[in-house]
């Protein structure tokens, strides 16, 4: 799950990279509101964590830029900013979620994948299609109620599908949603993991849609 983190502050924001990542989170870090707000534009991102004091564009210009260009990304306003009125101002420009510092990491790991889930009409915390059941929090899988063990990249793939249960993505997009800033991605490592995927938790999951892309199934019965 690809997110983008605007923080100034580095030793702060070097922390919550490095917390989120631990968490299964892969974490793109700006460090100012124009960057934040180019980037926004330019990237699919699952969810962002915006900072509201930024330098060369404050985070609530960023936040009502990219709302005013239709821009749907769930936002997590994280800041230092804690009145009643400030907290108002930030979920009526277009916040998803306001969050005063200090936050505990476990909790702004779990707000963040609400986020993510609501935004893909997902309410429950655990990802269900057919026999096999994801659970991001504690980053488990099961198939028939039996553990299956993922690596990292298959866990996050299969994470991307279950959270597009029924649509089609292409490599490029599942690539955008695995890879951060900076990580070589092997021109045919989408295809491995799916490879991997099938053996572990049947062919019938994940279809290749000839040209296009790839879909997963939520229902065995549903081509």
């Amino acid at each position: 799950m690809r997110i983008l983190l605007a923080e100034d502050d580095t030793l702060l924001g070097d922390g919550l990279r490095a917390g989120l990542r631990q968490r299964g989170f892969q974490v793109d870090w700006v460090r100012d509101g124009d960057a934040a707000a180019r980037e926004l534009r330019a990237q699919p991102y699952a969810a962002a964590v915006l900072d509201l004091g930024l330098p060369r564009k404050d985070g609530l210009a960023v936040l009502a830029a990219i709302r005013k260009a239709r821009i749907t990304t769930p936002v997590l306003v994280l800041t230092a900013r804690d009145t009643v009125p400030e907290r108002i101002l930030g979920l009526d420009t277009g916040a998803d979620d306001y969050v005063v510092k200090p936050v505990d990491l476990l909790e702004l790991a779990a707000r963040l994948r609400a986020l993510v889930r609501r935004s893909h009409g997902r309410p429950d915390e655990c990802l269900t299609a057919q026999d096999v059941v994801l659970d991001p929090a504690s980053r488990t899988v099961r198939r028939a109620d039996q553990p299956v063990v993922l690596s990292t990249r298959e866990f996050d793939l299969l994470h991307a599908f279950m959270l597009g249960a029924g649509r089609v993505l292409s490599r490029e997009q599942l690539e955008q949603q695995l890879y951060s800033w900076g990580q070589e991605v092997d021109s045919n490592a989408i295809e491995v993991h799916i490879h991997n995927l099938r053996r572990k938790l049947g062919s019938g999951l994940i279809q290749t849609v000839r040209g296009v892309g790839y879909m997963l199934l939520r229902d065995a019965s549903t081509p």
